[in-house]
């Protein structure tokens, strides 16, 4: 067979995009590929590295030619897939197959250019000119504004009038050099895309089971009997991941279940899809966990053992007309104390393992979930009452032991005004069905880019510090207060309680800031952490850069300008500033904000007097180190070639700026250089940390011998730790992130491993990379067996006890606990065990709860017409009267994504842009019938922030729905276009997205609201 380009690309575009060129069997076919390939190993230096785009982590090999001589300079010239690799088995999805366009695009940065303030150009400066302006530039808004002391007089030692916003796909080491640049400098004002993307998984999934994060990982899918998707396209957005959904289907005859608004390609692969309102997610599950409870479809053993059903709640609770007790309505927020378990004399909690007190768990679970009838989910979430019943009896049938379900789930959830209550109502129906900790189960967030949960990991957010603890308040002025109130109490069930273990972590976590200067006397430095005062998250920097309290932005890796919400506030905002500094391989939207560009950014050059540096730096394929996949796989990865012209690598430039700006604190004083000065920095050439330095000092290192309790030397001073377990709260040990301890060990660099064998056959491969915590591939696994030790399937076993030890594939959790000891799997909980009821930890309610969308469709809430949408939504009150109604916006609009390209990133690779060149909006046939509009139609789509013009892509995958008794259309519209790449120039998507956020994560909502459509 012969295919043209033309048809090759055609193919791709109607739905094969999946896949490689290699494996759709073309190879031959394209002479010039096949050239390349035959020869590709003449000359050429093979080098492995992992995909930059999403979470899946996919291994490739580069080549590139270069033999390192004089002025020779290395360059990549082709990419594969790592056929070695157990996730990716050698697959490229489309974006990755194009990642060479992207290493070699015309829109690199390739030297540091400067934009005077009202100017309409660039003009190319030096580093040194540019590192110094920058320099002066950082140091005088610090010294003018640096807040020592607040009003109360409390040390808080803060820096709020400039911002900092980090990389989503940049190493752990540039990420642990941000954190240590940021916080030395007292800077609260910083963020990175977890705001804007998975955010509130975090904020569901620990306290629901301890720990934030994916709990299996990509194989472990092909393990699961039903797959339910939802919140999710993982066909589109994670393709080559989604092989082990077929893996599943194929080998393991499961079902797959897709619920979505649109009929996508994870629908059209199958078993049954059903259509569900944008925004209503809650009430499906709500209605499912009813399901469950009324067809007595509970795994009882394991809800008994592993969850607080049976824990007693306070008599003050209550949840009445949609509100949580402890409401205040002037401050938009609860007071949680009644949201707690009854407590005996001695601190206990108090429990019925009979479950029949009225006040248990288990019993208010019941009464909260009754309202949610297959009836009130068609009503609430259009899906017909028939597709419910089916898709809760298939959930249902993995509630006995030797059957699992696994929830596949991404943006979809997250970009909601309560999507962490969404997540939350998927923990609590896998825990009735006993599918956490188990093969082929689990509630998997499918990460969107490529180290966001290694930047996750390491606290690159306003109020976090790494290992996920949080970083002091004002409210915590000294040392013992803090450790007291992040350290949880015994509850007294014999539990684990891992993080009493807290100021093991902090104390080490606080000796990798300030090395030798932090000590007992000074309390480990606690004064020089920056104490806020109120969040700093991402809308919370564009609403003081609005009202002129952020002066300064430092942008590295990020396009707030194409994430934010409600972009013609964002451009406003960033107009505000007095300088801003973008750190970015590539020409983005942000950078020429100032730039007019039609209607797609109509704004006056001469108005804005916003300072802007252009930094070039290094892409992924440039730089060694390691990123963290969605299934906490720490990968190593190497340089196959230097940054093109004069561009640097993050920690170079990164570097060469703390370098600078601590010989000003040194030779000139200024505002409290103390944790400037103090901040070790001490790498062998502080103007270019190398990663394995900075890796080694994530893992952690002995600084004196260290013993054990019965006077056994563990480690000798200066030795790598190879566990978290053998940190210290007295300062003689170091570990920047704890939950990295044992990535670098003496043994070596864990992160590099690479045997990839899989001796149970369960997908495990312990072996390959370096997963967080302690290797653990499957969170919770103890719960994957009974309480005497017996695993619940014995042909998935992922351990058992074997009378002296727990034994099998994967590293247990909790290895110290024999069955008996009344120790719960989730060690991470005071409780030792999963939560139903969350208590104190959400914002929102210890349950979830259905709130309409901000901007809703319906205009009501038929559980509470009083409560309609989230009282404790993330809202400014001038930003209020942006908010639509559906009398002028009757539509309902939801973002996604498209296989072809990656949010703004892969615009600018040649490859993909051919691929999908326009931008464009999906609409169903009766909608487009309604408006009088046909496929290819330029349109126009208006919310109450403004509009874009696009292409009409008419389908059935839309189908209208009834909602509450009306008629309710729904607007796709992809996220990846703007006015800069490769593509043809589109308008950003979030010209039309709403600045509203979610209660606990403040991630914005991004998945429904509310528009009108019009032929343009």
């Amino acid at each position: 067979m012969e295919f043209s380009r033309r048809q090759f690309f055609k193919i791709c575009a109607g739905g094969m995009a999946g896949t490689t060129v290699a494996s759709l069997g073309f190879l031959s076919s394209f002479s010039a590929i096949a050239e390349t390939r035959q020869y590709k190993l003449l000359k050429a230096k093979e080098t492995r590295n992992n995909c930059t785009y999403c979470s899946v982590g996919c291994g490739m090999i580069m080549y590139s030619l270069g033999d390192d001589a004089k002025n020779v300079k290395e360059s990549i010239y082709h990419v594969e897939g790592d056929s070695d690799h157990p996730v990716s088995r050698g697959s490229l999805c489309p974006k990755g197959a194009g990642v060479l366009d992207y290493i070699h695009s015309d829109t690199r940065l390739l030297y540091p250019e400067y934009r005077a303030p009202g100017s309409d150009k660039w003009q190319r400066i030096s580093w040194d000119d540019a590192i110094e302006r920058i320099a002066r530039l950082m140091k005088a808004d610090r010294d003018a504004n640096f807040i020592e002391k607040n009003a109360q007089g409390l040390t808080v030692n803060r820096w709020t009038t400039t911002g900092m916003l980090c990389s989503s796909a940049a190493s752990n080491e540039t990420g642990i050099l941000d954190g240590k640049f940021a916080r030395a400098l007292g800077m609260v004002a910083i963020d990175c895309q977890a705001r804007l993307c998975h955010g509130p998984t975090v904020a569901a999934l620990a306290p629901t089971f301890g720990r934030g994060a994916m709990t299996n990982n990509w194989v472990d899918i092909k393990n699961a009997n039903v797959v339910l998707i939802m919140g999710g396209n993982a066909a589109e957005a994670h393709p080559v991941g989604f092989k082990w959904v077929v893996e599943a289907q194929t080998k393991n005859d499961a079902t797959v279940v897709v619920v979505d608004p649109r009929f996508n390609r994870s629908a059209a692969v199958a078993d049954l899809y059903a259509p569900i309102r944008a925004g209503s997610d809650t009430a499906f599950l709500l209605g499912a966990i009813r399901y469950l409870i009324a067809h007595d479809a509970i795994q009882h053993e394991y809800v008994r053992a592993y969850t607080n059903a049976s824990l007693i709640i306070r008599d003050d609770y209550a949840f009445d007309d949609g509100l949580f007790s402890g409401y205040d309505a002037e401050k938009r927020q609860y007071d949680k104390s009644s949201w707690f378990y009854q407590l005996d004399e001695q601190g206990h909690v108090q429990r019925d393992d009979t479950l029949s007190h009225p006040r248990c768990v288990w019993n208010l679970l019941k009464a909260h979930v009754d309202r949610y009838t297959p009836e009130m989910v068609n009503r609430l979430c259009g899906t017909s009452i028939d597709d419910f019943n089916r898709i809760c009896a298939i959930l249902a049938s993995t509630s006995v032991p030797d059957r699992t379900a696994t929830i596949l789930y991404a943006l979809g959830w997250t970009h909601h005004s309560a999507g962490a209550q969404i997540i939350r109502a998927a923990g609590m129906l896998q825990l009735l069905l006993g599918n956490i900790g188990m093969a082929g189960g689990g509630v998997n967030a499918l990460r969107g880019h490529s180290n966001i949960q290694g930047y996750t990991d390491l606290g690159l957010l306003s109020t976090n510090l790494p290992g996920y603890m949080p970083l002091p308040s004002e409210k915590q002025p000294d040392y013992q207060t803090y450790i007291s109130q992040i350290t949880p109490p015994s509850l007294g069930l014999n539990e684990v309680n891992y993080w009493q273990n807290t100021p093991k972590f902090f104390i080490s976590m606080m000796k990798s800031f300030w090395g030798e200067h932090a000590t007992a006397d000074n309390n480990w430095g606690y004064d020089w952490l920056p104490k806020w005062d109120r969040l700093y998250d991402v809308m919370t920097q564009a609403k003081l850069m609005l009202d002129g309290k952020i002066n300064g932005y430092i942008v590295q890796g990020f396009n707030p300008l194409a994430a934010f919400p409600d972009k013609n506030k964002s451009s406003r905002a960033l107009s505000k500033l007095k300088y801003m500094v973008v750190i970015d391989p590539l020409v983005t939207e942000s950078s020429t904000f100032w730039q007019h560009h039609g209607e797609m950014n109509d704004v006056n050059p001469a108005d804005i007097q916003t300072e802007v540096f252009r930094l070039p730096s290094s892409c992924f394929a440039e730089e060694d180190g390691s990123i963290a996949n969605s299934g906490r796989w720490l990968q190593w990865h190497w340089a196959a070639a230097e940054p093109p012209g004069e561009a640097m690598h993050d920690g170079k430039i990164l570097g060469r700026l703390f370098t600078r700006l601590r010989e000003l604190y040194q030779a000139e004083g200024g505002a409290n250089p103390a944790p400037v000065l103090n901040m070790s920095w001490d790498y062998k050439n502080p103007r270019d940390p190398h990663p394995e330095e900075i890796a080694r000092e994530a893992n952690g290192m002995a600084l004196v011998d260290l013993y054990d309790d019965k006077g056994q030397l563990v480690a000798k001073k200066g030795q790598q730790l190879s566990s978290f377990a053998q940190l210290r709260d007295d300062g003689t040990t170091s570990s920047f992130c704890w939950v990295y301890c044992g990535s670098w060990t003496e043994q070596g660099n864990q992160m590099a491993n690479r045997d990839n064998s899989d001796p149970y056959g369960l997908g495990c491969t312990p072996g390959w990379a370096w997963s967080w915590p302690a290797n653990r591939r499957i969170l919770y696994n103890r719960a994957s067996a009974d309480v005497a030790g017996k695993p619940w399937d014995a042909k998935r076993a992922l351990l058992h006890w074997d009378g002296k030890k727990w034994t099998g594939q994967d590293v247990a959790d909790y290895n110290a606990s024999a069955p008996g000891s009344n120790v719960g799997p989730f060690i991470m909980n005071p409780e030792g065990v999963a939560r139903l009821f969350s208590i104190d930890k959400m914002n929102d309610g210890p349950f979830p709860e259905h709130y309409e969308p901000i901007e809703s469709p319906i205009g009501t809430n038929p559980l509470h017409p009083n409560v309609i949408s989230s009282p404790v939504a993330r809202i400014f009150k001038e930003d209020l009267p942006n908010m639509g109604k559906a009398d002028d916006f009757p539509y309902v609009a939801t973002t996604y994504s498209i296989t072809e390209l990656f949010r703004h990133w892969t615009k600018h690779a040649r490859l993909n842009a051919i691929a999908q060149p326009d931008q464009f909006v999906e609409i169903g046939e009766a909608l487009a019938q309604e408006k009088g509009i046909v496929a290819g139609d330029e349109v126009k789509v208006m919310s109450k922030r403004g509009f874009i013009k696009a292409k009409a892509v008419v389908t059935k995958r839309l189908q209208t729905l009834t909602i509450d008794g009306r008629k309710v259309n729904t607007v796709g519209i992809p996220c990846h276009w703007g006015f800069e790449g490769a593509t043809r120039k589109g308008f950003l998507a979030n010209t039309l997205t709403p600045s509203v956020g979610d209660a606990n994560s403040q991630t914005p909502e991004y998945k429904a609201f509310l528009v009108d459509i019009e032929k343009a």
